[in-house]
């Protein structure tokens, strides 16, 4: 017997005919008064089911199809054949039929009606199962394999940066500090904490980014890249921040801002082709009934080489612009989400790269600019998102670099060994953060980043 073991293989390639072997999970059941029933199962590997026919004559039908409700999850072996229903090529007439694991149709979490999406999160061992959650999973894997690809073809090392770590690469101090000490102890003593007595024997804490270290590795091998889980204690509770998430870093010798700037546009469009290319069914399923624009803002960032444009000049715009604000305008401050879509939704109606930010508003490692004022920064913006990408030339001088952790209350002896980077064959060197989360939502159009990870961490939430 020919075992075909995905049902979107079977949708797309099966032939009439053949003998073949599904597993999955049940949609739903409909009996007929013919004495035979119509069931939709579903293996997760694409948005469609496969309709299965079991009639009457399958040994045990009487008793085995009083188990086949929704959720539980079954072995069907059968005749693929053409399907004279619409929407459907072909479909399972069953020859045995078992149920592997049931489900009480009273308790089942998920039922034939939608489900609103603050309800799933709260069954999020479950949620995989609805038509949304499992197309996000599809596309966040389709886009993690981009990532990859685009890297690998281009001749970058993967490398793993740490997960604890003693440096706080964005110096804003919002880090999940890693103890074996037992604070409830320390509490009662009412004493100060030995990091003596700790585990590393210092603070340590999750790391915020893999870029530092990632700079280890490109000033010594070439261009590389991360892609790793990174954590950030903001105690903030909005439809835009994880305290999770997936960070994609590549780090490049030799590159300068120019040519940091054209990595991340192709970068952009590479992922945002293989999706197009590779996950048709699931795009149109968002386009149609998540966001109406989906389609049409990866078209646009595919159609439109990505305009380069200084900060100064987009505080510029923005200040002649007539439009209302909730947040002010002023050179310095940094740009919110609401200018951000503003330069690529109405003013320039398509993708926008920012440049040579202030100093007083970025990190301590960005190239500093002759004029003294502005770093060599970049922010890639996209139509309905805003930044999708933050990027810089770093800081190769070594005088400069400790003048700029000095000017953000940071120890440069703390930092000795990124220190030393820029004594031993010091070069030009730069790099961006990509978090995958923002890019899955600008590809699907779901408007909650807790949506787009398959478990959320978010401030007082961490379960499953």
């Amino acid at each position: 017997m020919t075992a075909l073991p995905r049902i979107n293989h079977l949708l797309t390639s099966g032939k009439p005919g053949e003998s073949v072997r599904i597993r999955g999970w049940v949609r739903t059941r409909r009996d007929s008064k013919q004495g035979f029933s119509f069931v939709e199962v579903n293996d997760g590997s694409c948005m469609g089911n496969i309709q299965v026919v079991v009639p009457g004559e399958v040994p045990g039908y009487a008793e085995t199809i009083k188990s086949v409700t929704t959720g539980a999850s079954i072995e069907v072996e059968g005749e693929l054949k053409e399907s004279p229903g619409k929407g459907q090529r072909v479909e399972v007439e069953a020859s045995s039929l078992r149920v592997i694991g049931s489900a009480d149709p009273e308790k089942y979490p998920l039922q034939k009606k939608r489900h609103s999406f603050e309800y799933l999160r709260e069954i999020a061992h479950l949620r995989p199962r609805s038509n949304t959650f499992g197309a996000v999973a599809r596309v966040r894997n389709r886009i993690s394999y981009a990532v990859h690809e685009f890297f690998q073809s281009r001749g970058f090392l993967y490398i793993n940066t740490p997960v604890i770590t003693t440096s706080d690469c964005e110096g804003a101090g919002e880090m999940f500090q890693v103890t074996t000490l037992d604070l409830a102890k320390l509490a009662q003593l009412q004493t100060t904490l030995d990091f003596s007595q700790d585990f590393f024997g210092k603070p340590a804490s999750l790391t915020v980014s893999g870029q530092l270290e990632a700079e280890i590795y490109a000033t010594s091998l070439g261009d590389c890249y991360t892609f790793g889980p990174t954590f950030r204690a903001e105690n903030s509770n909005t439809a835009r921040h994880l305290a999770e998430f997936w960070m994609i870093e590549p780090e490049m010798p030799f590159y300068e801002l120019p040519e940091n700037m054209s990595l991340a546009e192709e970068f952009i469009k590479s992922v945002c082709r293989a999706v197009l290319d590779d996950c048709q069914e699931d795009m149109d399923f968002f386009n149609k009934r998540i966001d109406d624009t989906v389609l049409a803002t990866l078209d646009n960032i595919l159609a439109h080489e990505f305009i380069r444009l200084p900060y100064t000049e987009a505080i510029d715009i923005l200040e002649k612009s007539g439009q209302e604000f909730e947040y002010p305008i002023e050179w310095g401050r940094d740009l919110q989400s609401e200018h951000e879509r503003y330069l690529t939704e109405q003013h320039f109606k398509q993708p926008v790269i920012l440049h040579d930010y202030p100093r007083t508003i970025k990190p301590f490692y960005m190239r500093c600019n002759e004029d003294g004022k502005t770093v060599r920064a970049m922010d890639v913006l996209v139509p309905r998102v805003g930044e999708i990408i933050g990027g810089s030339q770093r800081e190769e001088r070594l005088d400069v670099l400790t003048d700029r952790m000095q000017e953000q209350d940071l120890d440069p002896a703390e930092y000795w060994w990124y220190c030393e980077l820029r004594e031993y064959g010091t070069v030009p060197h730069s790099g961006f953060g990509l978090g995958l989360e923002r890019l899955v939502q600008l590809v699907t159009g779901m408007q909650n980043i807790r949506d787009v990870i398959p478990f959320p961490r978010t401030p007082g939430h961490a379960e499953f």
